[in-house]
């Protein structure tokens, strides 16, 4: 019985992660589904400005 409830418990937890997981992938406001956080971390203005400051000074 012991063993029936711990495998119910980690399903609900799995089960309730997945959901979790398809609410953030819908409702992201950046337009990015992935959930990954990766596309907010890349800001490719800020280096395109960085390679162009490096090429100036060498």
């Amino acid at each position: 019985m012991i063993q029936q409830i711990i495998i119910l418990l980690i399903f609900l937890v799995a089960v309730a992660y997945m959901l979790r997981m398809f609410y953030q992938t819908f409702s992201a406001k950046s337009g990015c589904a992935k959930s990954c956080g990766a596309c907010s971390t890349i800001d490719f203005k800020k280096i395109q400005k960085d390679l162009e400051k490096q090429q100036v000074k060498a």
